[in-house]
């Protein structure tokens, strides 16, 4: 790997490592790409903190280092890109161990939210060709609809126009801590923080078809068992 930007200036593999890794966002952009997040504008979506600028120079320097290569209008890890995969989780699990807690105010951005619960949609527990998934905060006055067609899911914040199948309430703080793994859905159900309806065909697949975040069962095991299981 060829490194052209100034570096720590040190002969050691873990400053080296930082030459390619250590910049701001460089993490979190190889985690999108990681959990298969490849064409650029997918990429800017989810990282809305980050300038589309910098988004580019990251994946350049990403090239130069041969961590991604570019195909077409796709950015796929190489094999070291992919070899980083126990490094990146491994932070996920010391953060959900050491770092994590109740979420802050300005963490919770329910667009980003349904985006990232788009990626992980198994869409082989929806049957048809087209579902509609409406996504309805008690606490923020925008809308989202997941729309699966032909196996394919896709966010829109405007109405997309086809019958609703399955609507999804909650409240944004609620949706986030079950959807990385910090409160139980069951509980959650339980309590009126988020509920499905339609079709109860359908409504009784939205635990197995809403798959949590990659990082959920590190949220989980650092918790210990479940507290609310105890207390009901």
């Amino acid at each position: 790997m060829t490194i052209t930007t100034a570096g720590y200036g040190q002969y050691c593999p873990i400053s080296r490592a930082l030459d390619v890794l250590g910049e701001r966002w460089s993490l979190l952009i190889l985690r999108d790409l990681y959990v298969g997040t490849t064409r650029f504008n997918d990429l800017a979506r989810g990282l809305p903190g980050l300038s589309r600028s910098l988004l580019a120079k990251r994946l350049r320097q990403f090239e130069r280092a041969g961590l991604i290569e570019k195909i077409g209008t796709e950015h796929l890890l190489t094999e070291a890109g992919s070899q980083l995969e126990p490094i990146l989780f491994g932070l996920g699990e010391w953060g959900a161990r050491w770092t994590f807690g109740e979420p802050q105010e300005e963490e919770l951005d329910a667009a980003l939210l349904v985006w990232w619960m788009h990626t992980r949609i198994d869409t082989s527990m929806l049957p048809g060709r087209r579902q509609v998934l409406h996504v309805r905060f008690t606490d923020d006055v925008r809308r989202f609809w997941i729309v699966v067609e032909g196996a394919v899911p896709s966010v829109c914040e405007t109405d997309p126009g086809y019958p609703v199948d399955v609507t999804i309430s909650a409240d944004v703080a609620g949706l986030y801590e079950v959807w990385l793994g910090r409160l139980p859905l069951t509980h959650a159900q339980r309590t009126g923080r988020i509920s499905f309806t339609g079709s109860p065909a359908l409504t009784r697949r939205m635990p197995a078809v809403l798959q949590l975040s990659p990082v959920a069962g590190y949220v989980a095991a650092s918790a210990g068992p479940d507290p609310h299981a105890r207390a009901s």
